[in-house]
């Protein structure tokens, strides 16, 4: 296997963990762990399983057909593909604002720098990474290097917490109370959106495509799947480690209170390290899947996708310094992110058995009842979620 492969490979497994892992990722394990305390690991195990369900079917069929996800869906019915395209530009572009302010909070955690600073600072060196002449393997390297930064910390945080692990196992097991709304936030912000299909674009990118390299993409999908499970195992440790001792977090930063207590000020160094690391790669992970959902929609956007990324990094950050985190405008793109898992797993389901996409190759029938599950449990789910944010 060549090195550009192998880097591309594994570069794809970290685009998608560490897309998946942004500001959000760590507010949201923090505070559900600290609401559900050992039975959030019930909801981390049903997650993972549902994101296994759900990835793992999308890395496969879009590497069998060899198409990106927008335009399987318009060959399945079009204009499909236009709409997909413009939820998850969408979705992606409200969540880079956050990304963009998680950037600036990290910064400012680990250096004093004003938080606008620190902002514009990230947003150039996200510009750099897509401007340099070996992009793909710039991007690889990027995202591997900082998601492996930022799981080793985690790690020293969860350990030094002495988190209560018989309890925490007993309650993944057996939870004492089983909440819907973590469920579809955790997959939602996990497999919702364009984190979904950040991987697997990134493969068809490189070439890597065709049922001659499925062993390739399963193993990629697999390993940015399992990148995601360690942190966000190894954040709930942390956090339960600190709430089971009867500590009140700071509400309003709940991560990196954690860290600060478990570490001191230098537990709160590394929290902004985690933080920068976690959302400067979401930042890169957002606009590289976003715009990969434009480029072959005119062959314009192919020539000048450099420049589109840019705008959509730029725009993204000059919103943030106008308004700040658009706290409601987040919320409605964390919840359009759970709604759009069921119905883009439902356009690659249906690919699986039209032959004129499939072409020779069989797919297993237990990964379509295992997608088809993961569509159903999400799709209740959303169903009860949304069911319960209207009657509030």
């Amino acid at each position: 296997m060549s090195k550009q492969k192998s880097s591309a490979i594994l570069g794809a497994a970290f685009l998608m963990a560490t897309s998946a892992i942004g500001p959000g990722f760590l507010t949201q394990t923090t505070v559900f762990t600290w609401q559900l305390s050992a039975a959030f690991g019930f909801v981390v195990l049903i997650s993972i399983l549902l994101d296994i369900g759900a990835q793992l079917n999308i890395w496969r069929v879009l590497a069998i057909t060899e198409r990106r996800a927008q335009d399987l869906a318009n060959d399945l019915l079009p204009g499909l593909g236009y709409l997909l395209a413009a939820l998850v530009v969408l979705g992606g572009l409200a969540f880079n604002i956050g990304n963009i302010g998680g950037c600036g909070l990290g910064i400012q955690v680990m250096t004093g720098m004003d938080t606008l600073y620190g902002a514009l600072l990230s947003c150039f060196i996200a510009l750099f990474i897509f401007w340099i002449k070996e992009i793909g393997y710039m991007l690889d390297q990027f995202t591997r290097w900082l998601g492996i930064l930022m799981v080793l910390l985690t790690i020293y945080i969860a350990v030094s917490s002495h988190p209560p692990l018989g309890e925490a196992l007993r309650q993944t097991v057996w939870p004492s109370v089983i909440d819907t709304k973590a469920i579809v936030t955790l997959v939602g912000g996990t497999v919702g959106g364009y984190i979904s299909f950040a991987g697997a674009h990134r493969l068809l990118d490189a070439g890597i495509s065709g049922t001659t390299q499925l062993r390739s993409v399963n193993r990629s999908a697999v390993s940015g799947i399992l990148i995601t499970g360690i942190m966000r195992t190894v954040l709930f440790l942390a956090t339960l480690g600190v709430v089971a001792k009867g500590v009140a977090l700071d509400s309003s930063n709940p991560p990196a209170s954690v860290f600060r207590m478990v570490a001191g000020v230098a537990g709160y160094r590394f929290f902004g390290v985690v933080m920068w690391s976690a959302a400067i790669t979401s930042v890169v992970g957002a606009a590289y899947t976003s715009v990969s959902f434009l480029k072959t929609f005119h062959p314009l956007i192919v020539v000048y996708e450099r420049w589109i990324i840019s705008f959509f990094i730029i725009f993204s950050t000059v919103i943030f310094i106008f308004a700040g985190n658009p706290v409601q405008l987040l919320i409605t793109a964390g919840a359009l992110n759970g709604l759009i898992l069921p119905v883009a797993l439902t356009v690659i389901l249906i690919a699986t058995v039209k032959k004129k996409m499939m072409g020779a190759y069989r797919y297993p029938l237990w990964m379509q009842i295992a997608g088809w599950c993961v569509v159903l449990v999400m799709g209740w789910l959303c169903i009860v979620t949304l069911a319960g944010w209207l009657k509030q």
